[in-house]
């Protein structure tokens, strides 16, 4: 067994899960050696955390600027990247010019020049790139796959998918970062790309043909003012407007990570982590409706809401054998609280209410319907995707008939779809996958 070093750059909420894993499960495997962020605070309160649960003692700490300098000091095997989603590609591209391996929390990138650059840069330099699909991993979705892979279902004709996040894990898109497209290239890249990951995965194919439509149609200022509502607020904390709104975060004594990440990092780079739902500078989309077709010819029709009473999804596919309904009810969560992580940073509450319909129901042409049951194991993060997602990173995965594993190429076509799908809102044209980038 060799024990590799690493490196984290980007320090907020999501890093926690890596952090997590290389100072407890994974610490036979995996040294955790230097972070780097643009705040100082943020990496302290990390530094603090892994010497309180058994880490090492001395895990560096280095400014952004500081990037290359980390690399030459520490020669780390692997960098993890879990910054800001519009600045992937600049960790990505530099960690494996300075000789690295890199895994990239997923979206892999915002749009498709910086996509380009990743391609480029693995091309030249033949570094190994990871990027972290977590939901290929949860037993309900390998159980789709088994079924779709057995041809009970037939060849795919169609897909009709729909996610629905609630005024919870919804609403928090819209609190911080994520709400500027520039960031995050709105929920289309980084939310819907499990999603059409997911659809790749299952098809063994890749999109070709991408049509959407939407806009931001509950949150924002305008749409609040178009309801009646009179009272504003830029932010929650100090703020006695926010005190009257469901949808505001409210942050106590007890959230000492949201405090520790953010509440006490402000100083440092005026970061609001509480920022208001209804403000302004909203630029993402809260309701998109997309039309895709695969190279393999099936075409599916996708759906996503941002604010609805409950959280989880539907997919439906049609089959040249029947029709197969796969039904999931998720917990949502708030990134960053407490009360959704165990000490070590794995997410324990989502993905584990109970559906109120059967899972996957298959009905045959002129049959009766069928539920599948199966194994749904432990639960945990992503469906409880996010630990057997950590076992394969930091362990290998060993002989996967599955073929969950993904690589760079996986994190291109995932992200190819959101993009095209931005393009399409944009112009109102269909858009050929196909011409954005060139792999």
């Amino acid at each position: 067994m060799t024990r590799k070093k690493y490196v984290l750059v980007g320090t907020g909420g999501r890093c926690s899960m890596y952090i997590g894993a290389l100072i407890e499960e994974f610490k036979d495997y995996g040294e955790l050696a230097a972070l780097c962020d643009t705040n100082q605070t943020r990496m302290d309160y990390w530094v603090k955390f892994v010497r309180d649960n058994g880490g090492p003692a001395a895990v560096k700490t280095y400014k952004a600027d500081e990037f290359d300098r980390m690399i030459a000091e520490q020669r780390p095997a692997r960098v993890i990247v879990t910054s800001m989603d519009r600045t992937h590609h600049k960790y990505i591209c530099r960690a494996m010019e300075l000789g690295c391996d890199v895994i990239s929390e997923k979206p892999m990138t915002v749009n498709a020049v910086k996509c380009q650059q990743i391609i480029d840069t693995v091309k030249r330099t033949g570094r190994d790139l990871v990027v972290t699909f977590n939901y290929r991993y949860a037993p309900r979705a390998s159980k789709c796959k088994e079924i779709l892979k057995s041809g009970m279902v037939g060849d795919i004709a169609s897909i009709h998918f729909e996610w629905l996040l609630d005024t919870s894990h919804g609403a928090d898109y819209f609190r911080r970062w994520h709400r500027d497209k520039r960031n995050s290239g709105g929920l289309m890249v980084h939310k819907a790309t499990h999603h059409f990951d997911l659809i790749n995965w299952w098809l063994e194919s890749r999109p070709v043909i991408v049509f959407a439509m939407g806009d931001l149609k509950f949150y924002g200022k305008e749409n609040a003012e178009n309801r009646g509502v009179t009272e504003f607020y830029a932010r929650a904390r100090g703020s006695k407007i926010a005190q009257k709104d469901p949808f505001a975060l409210k942050v106590t004594a007890q959230d000492e990570r949201l405090l520790g990440l953010y509440y006490n990092a402000e100083h440092e780079d005026n970061y609001y982590r509480d920022q208001s739902v209804f403000g302004d500078g909203i630029s993402i989309e809260d309701n998109v409706g997309v039309m895709v077709r695969y190279a393999n010819n099936t075409v599916m029709t996708y759906s996503l809401n941002a604010h609805s009473p409950w959280e989880g999804f539907r997919v439906c596919f049609n089959g040249t054998k029947g029709r197969l309904e796969f039904n999931v009810v998720e917990t949502s969560y708030v990134s960053g609280n407490h009360q959704d992580f165990n000490q070590f940073g794995m997410r324990e509450l989502e993905g584990d209410k109970k559906n109120l319909i059967p899972e996957f129901i298959f009905q045959a042409h002129w049959g009766k319907p069928q539920i599948i049951e199966y194994e749904q194991g432990d639960k945990g993060g992503h469906g409880g995707g996010d630990v057997r997602l950590l076992n394969d990173i930091f362990k290998g995965g060993g002989n996967d008939p599955l073929g969950r594993a993904a690589g760079y190429i996986d994190g291109v076509n995932s992200i190819l779809t959101g993009i095209a799908a931005n393009k399409s809102m944009a112009t109102g044209l269909p858009v050929a996958v196909g011409e954005l980038v060139s792999l």
